[in-house]
């Protein structure tokens, strides 16, 4: 997708957003009360303002309740979540739809009642104005209803190790999946380690932080209005500084759209502050890795979480395995991208785990299982990738076990 399509996916993921679009909708729902001149019908009702103001009244106050009391549960959430699993898992949590989708039904609800309590009290309403009001009414409280089920349910996993875990699984798995359908961002397969030519015109940052998005469509508009092939040195996850090189071309232009063609490729580089898991699949391999350290440190002591955690790692990388796709035809032709390299992965995958889980023996035995199984599939990249990973967690583990039983054990599994 182009910048401003990620942006505004990023928009739209805020709990502000969301709450906000809710709540405006409610407004509009109290006020809609207020065209009973065009309803098409003519029904003699005897609902009385009391009855709709009591019920509004009732609404308006448990629902402030109910939204302060889940605010302080999402709070104490994520809380437990930083200190037990990972801050890194809780941009995932505060993005969760479930919450987000009951918070701002619990705000538009408040909202609809204050303003149904409002127009009521101004006696704007006529008596089809009341019935529409009430009809509305209970709509909204059966949605209340369905709302607070789905929340009850879902308070009971809300911030806990594996449902975290689960979902850095599947954030993960889906930009392995994307990175298996777009090996190189779309781009075509430039060599690993080029040199840059001396005569090459190199495009650098001018702010420190991690690149979060590239706009390979905006780069390959570039390219063509230059003419000129560009070379990506600046993939997803990487961290930049001034003056790092986030692309070049293979020499400078001197068209006169030059100087604004070459500010659109520097603009095509979305720089934050932190590490998206959409385009950088590493993120996500790390972050698990990161849960499963956490896990194996003396003040929690959760050997089995670093096991599971081992668990969804092999499931996302042998869809690295069997689903990429080099040979495609690529769709920015122009725009030249390394491959994401396989021996990365694995180190941001097991390498924490083998350091932090040497000495314990039920890690490393799942470990060297999960590695040697790894290094039968794939290519020979991939199968070597694995095979030299176990191979430096067994000399870890040989190193920080204290039993040669233990030990022995390790060296038997082939």
């Amino acid at each position: 997708m182009s910048r401003w399509q990620w942006l505004l996916t990023r928009l739209t993921r805020q709990l502000w957003f969301r709450a906000t679009l809710i709540g405006a909708l409610g407004i509009a729902a109290g006020l809609a009360a207020l065209t009973e001149h065009l309803a098409p019908w003519d029904l003699a009702t005897t609902i009385g303002s009391d009855a709709v103001d009591s019920i509004l009244n009732i609404i308006a106050s448990s629902m402030l309740a109910v939204t302060t009391f889940s605010l302080s549960v999402m709070t104490s959430a994520y809380s437990a979540a930083t200190s037990n699993v990972t801050p890194r898992a809780i941009k995932l949590l505060i993005e969760d739809r479930l919450t987000q989708n009951v918070l701002s039904s619990f705000i538009g609800s408040f909202l609809f009642s204050i303003v149904g309590i409002v127009v009521l009290k101004t006696g704007a309403y006529g008596d089809k104005g009341r019935f529409v009001l009430f009809i509305v009414t209970i709509v909204v409280i059966a949605l209340v209803v369905v709302s607070l089920l789905r929340w009850i349910d879902h308070l009971t996993r809300l911030g806990r190790v594996g449902e975290t875990t689960e979902r850095v699984e599947e954030t993960t798995q889906r930009a392995i999946d994307w990175r298996c359908a777009n090996p190189y961002l779309g781009g075509s397969p430039a060599p690993a380690n080029q040199a840059i030519p001396e005569s090459a015109l190199c495009l650098t940052a001018d702010t420190v932080g991690y690149v979060q998005h590239v706009d390979m469509a905006a780069l390959a508009e570039q390219a063509d209005c230059l003419d000129s092939d560009i070379h990506l040195l600046a993939a997803p996850g990487t961290f930049v500084y001034p003056d790092t090189p986030l692309a070049w071309i293979p020499s400078p232009c001197q068209d006169d759209e030059a100087p604004h063609a070459l500010k659109c490729i520097r603009e095509a580089f979305t720089i934050g502050k932190e590490r998206s898991f959409e385009q950088d699949p590493r993120f996500g391999l790390a972050v698990l890795s990161e849960i499963a350290s956490r896990a194996l440190s003396p003040a929690i002591n959760d050997p089995g979480t670093a096991i599971d955690v081992l668990g969804r790692q092999a499931r996302i990388l042998c869809t690295w395995a069997r689903d990429q796709k080099t040979d495609q035809e690529p769709r920015f032709p122009r725009v030249w991208v390394e491959a994401l390299h396989t021996q990365s992965l694995f180190e941001d995958a097991f390498n924490p785990i083998a350091r932090d889980g040497a000495a314990l023996i039920e890690v490393q035995m799942k470990l060297r299982r999960t590695l040697l199984a790894l290094s039968q599939m794939g290519d020979t990249v991939f199968r070597q990738a694995a095979f030299e990973q176990a191979q430096r967690a067994l000399e870890r583990a040989e190193q920080a076990l204290s039993h040669e039983a233990d030990r022995q054990r390790l060296r038997d599994l082939r």
